[in-house]
């Protein structure tokens, strides 16, 4: 059986000019139980507060529709007819796009009066058939909607987007109607094939900041893009601890071995047992990078090797207080929490040998015994990050 592709979903937002807030909207969530990510991006008429609070209304609609299996023309109905309309210009007042996809990557996007999708694929845009959906409101007036379906392979990239970043130099000499679709596509394709590896969010920014250059850094809409990358999912295993039974030593050596991923070892003796059992031999480092914790010592094959319970419990912290404004240090803990961040599925093997160096009443009461802590940091990546995690004992 093949392994499933793992779906990124990343966005950038930039402000209209001298607003402090935005006036478009993404939502994303992944219906664990159905392995189904649900994405969902809206522009509100207008910009700042207004704007905001009608995309957040429409959005949200969206999102909780589609999560409940409704089909397109029925999203579209609800939406469509509970938007309030502009008295003047008779539309509603906020476009959107959803798109909702399965676990076998089958896609179902629909759309109202945002920019079209793109898809690129094998460094060229995918073109996609739109079906259109025509819909009579309580107000008798026929509104179109857009829809489409395919199935994604991996490596497509898809990009949801407002019409700030199509429009985005209108009635400058470059481009006197705007940016425009076709050189959005053709921007993307560019950036894919310069850097193959681009995650979703960073592809997302650069989009948001060609846009923002070609307005002459003078946002004149609220502007957005969403990214959906289709890839192999980054793996790392973290180990801690030495197992219950001495002779399950192998086995955690084993699993370390045979790992297809990036590893870290988080303990001394974690590191002497794969060492012995591996035959690595174990480099010591006396460079202190966090004043805190003891410095990281090096194994090859093994991508980070630390101190035990202790960076343990300052990664849970670092992870526990984590925002985009979190600047991350070159300490042990700093480095677990970019290797997790850079992570899609976490693996967490937990050796369950009580360690009597962590049974002295002396130590601070938050020195929480291992099995606590790892289960902490699973806790806190499957709820705050989405982070796919598997937690083991040994």
């Amino acid at each position: 059986m093949t392994e499933p592709f793992y779906i990124e979903v990343g966005a950038a937002q930039r402000n209209h000019m001298g607003e402090r807030i935005c006036g478009d909207i993404f939502l994303s969530e992944k219906v664990k139980e159905e392995g189904r990510t649900v994405v969902v991006l809206s522009d509100g008429m207008g910009h700042g507060v207004k704007a905001n609070l009608l995309a957040t209304l429409t959005a949200t609609m969206a999102l909780n529709f589609t999560k409940e299996h409704k089909d397109a023309h029925k999203i579209a109905e609800i939406i469509m007819n509970t938007l309030p309309v502009c008295s003047e210009r008779k539309i509603s007042y906020a476009t959107f796009t959803v798109m909702d996809i399965d676990k076998d990557g089958q896609c179902t996007i629909l759309n109202y009066d945002n920019p079209d999708t793109i898809v690129i694929r094998q460094d060229k845009k995918y073109e996609l058939r739109w079906e259109p959906i025509t819909l009579k409101g309580d107000d008798s007036l026929e509104k179109e909607i857009r829809a489409c379906t395919f199935k994604a392979q991996k490596e497509d990239r898809i990009l949801l987007m407002t019409d700030g970043i199509t429009q985005s130099g209108l009635g400058k000499d470059k481009f006197l109607l705007g940016w425009g679709f076709e050189n959005v596509a053709e921007h993307i394709v560019s950036l894919t094939k310069e850097q193959p590896d681009i995650s979703a969010a960073r592809l997302a920014s650069m989009v948001v900041n060609k846009a923002h250059a070609n307005d002459g850094y003078q946002a004149k809409d609220d502007t957005s893009a969403l990214v959906v990358y289709f890839r192999d999912p980054r793996r790392l295993l973290i180990c801690s601890g030495p197992p219950y039974e001495k002779d399950k030593d192998k086995e955690l050596a084993s699993v370390v071995k045979h790992f297809n991923g990036k590893k870290i070892l988080c303990g001394g003796t974690t590191a002497d047992i794969v060492s012995r059992e591996l035959g690595i031999p174990i480099e010591d480092n006396l460079e202190f990078d966090d004043p805190d914790l003891p410095p990281v010592s090096f194994m090859e094959g093994i991508d980070l090797v630390t101190e035990g319970i202790l960076t343990l419990s300052k990664t849970a912290e670092i992870l526990d207080n984590y925002s985009q404004r979190t600047d991350l240090g070159k300490g042990p803990a700093d480095s677990i929490v970019r290797q997790i961040l850079e992570s899609d599925e976490i693996h967490l093997l937990t050796g369950t040998a009580i360690n009597v160096a962590h049974q002295d009443p002396n130590l601070p009461v938050e020195l929480e015994i291992r099995r606590s802590v790892m289960g902490k940091i699973a806790k806190v990546l499957e709820e705050k990050f989405l982070k796919e995690v598997s937690l083991r004992y040994i």
